[in-house]
């Protein structure tokens, strides 16, 4: 059976009409890009109809192009054609409806008449005008903390995890962030339309207890059910030819995968691993800062973006992975894939990571930001092969009962299927 294939019968359970939103999608990656192309693909392996709408970027312009059965319709974004607005080639989508957004959500929505709209993040803000034409009923991922953080990471002045909102907090840190007028048109537009996408959406469906809580969902008196990310555990067999592979050691290492940046606390890690008498290789995969590559620890090779077949066959040849987080992380799809090889992680106790790794069972866990206590965890890891081998095998049996992507696809065609029967004519 496939990793994305469903054990029950998408014909007893009647056939969907879904469209899903995510601002990005493969061959752009990331966690949430990788999370929705597998979701389109699992739908539709179980006999749905699945569209995905995201935005033009690049060569891929404006237009719709099949990806293994799944519909992928492109739109152009009012806001995306001003470049000046961007510092990088991710044009993301604007925390405010964007006219022209709309009035192609509007002709598709018109077209595939779906029974279901599922949003993963802002690009969902330009479908709330057509809420109540459309009718159908719209949940809503949230992947981070980016409906009461404007910025989405909890990460205040970009030095330490946020204590909570505030107008006197809030706007220098989008400032920060974004530049002065950016940052406060920024911040202003999503307080703005918060209060109306929490009235538009019917089911909040946060990835962790940590953003459910950071995103003030209960407080705020709104539905929502926590549903995790997932993996994808199957691994292509062209993977192990692939000369990139090359870039990795030799022998045993440790390795950190995501971006190399200060809030992801790669500076901690580095600190920890110089501690480390005579340690294994480091290896760090995903786009890397200039501050992290300059202060690279001997030992350590950064080797950028791969492909996930690659990045699940460097978690196959690695002892252990890591991941000291300082921010908010809401649902790190990493850890699954170490859980999936067989792998223990590091972690630090925060956010998302904490419903993931249960500490002394699946991973170690420690205080965020001590790097001595990494060095330390990290150290007894490499020394103990039996607490390594113990802690995987457990890793991967959580991860086979929970986190697999047929299981998390199970309770996310439960949930379609039981707000479509709901659907107001």
């Amino acid at each position: 059976m496939s990793a994305i294939t469903s054990a029950h019968s998408s014909v007893d359970r009647g056939g969907l009409r879904v469209l899903l939103l995510s601002q990005f999608y493969p061959p752009d990656i990331g966690g949430i890009e990788v999370h929705v192309q597998a979701l389109a693909r699992g739908l539709v392996a179980r006999g749905h109809e699945v569209v995905v709408a995201t935005l033009a970027m690049g060569e891929f312009g404006p237009g719709e192009r099949l990806d293994e059965g799944v519909r992928v319709r492109r739109l152009q974004g009012a806001l995306q054609r001003i470049g000046p607005l961007f510092t990088t080639e991710r044009r993301h989508a604007a925390p405010f409806p964007d006219p022209e957004l709309v009035s192609g959500l509007k002709r598709l929505a018109a077209e595939f008449k779906p029974d279901v709209v599922h949003a993963h993040n802002w690009i969902g803000r330009s479908y709330l005008p057509l809420k109540r034409e459309v009718g159908a009923p719209y949940l809503l991922s949230l992947h981070d903390s980016g409906r009461i953080c404007t910025q989405a990471r909890m990460w205040y002045r970009n030095k330490e995890l946020c204590t909570g909102p505030s107008v006197g907090r809030c706007l220098p840190c989008c400032a920060l962030q974004f530049g002065w007028p950016k940052g406060t048109v920024t911040y202003v537009a999503n307080r703005s339309v918060r209060g109306a996408e929490g009235r538009a959406v019917d089911l909040f469906l946060p990835v962790s207890t940590a953003v459910a809580e950071s995103n003030h969902l209960a407080q705020d008196d709104l539905p929502f059910q926590v549903v995790p990310n997932f993996s994808v555990d199957a691994l292509p067999s062209s993977a192990c030819t692939d000369a990139r592979l090359a870039a990795l050691p030799d022998r045993p290492f440790i390795l950190q995968v995501g971006d190399v940046v200060a809030d992801k606390g790669v500076q901690v890690l580095f600190e920890a691993y110089r501690m480390m008498d005579s340690p294994p290789p480091l290896v760090l995969i995903g786009r890397i800062d200039e501050q992290a590559r300059a202060t690279l620890p001997v030992g350590a090779t950064a080797i950028g973006t791969w492909p996930h077949d690659l990045v699940l066959e460097a978690w196959s040849r690695s002892l252990f992975g890591t991941m000291p987080s300082l921010c908010l992380d809401a649902c790190p799809t990493v850890t699954f894939e170490a859980m999936a090889a067989g792998k223990p992680v590091v972690a630090s106790a925060r956010g998302g990571l904490l419903d993931q790794v249960v500490d002394g069972v699946t991973g170690l866990l420690v205080t965020p930001g001590d790097a001595t206590a990494m060095a330390q965890v990290m150290t007894l890891l490499v020394a103990d092969r039996a607490l390594r081998e113990r802690l995987g095998e457990a890793a991967r049996r959580r991860f086979d009962t929970e986190f697999r992507a047929d299981i998390v696809i199970d309770r996310l065609e439960t949930i379609y299927l039981a707000q479509a029967g709901r659907k107001t004519p």
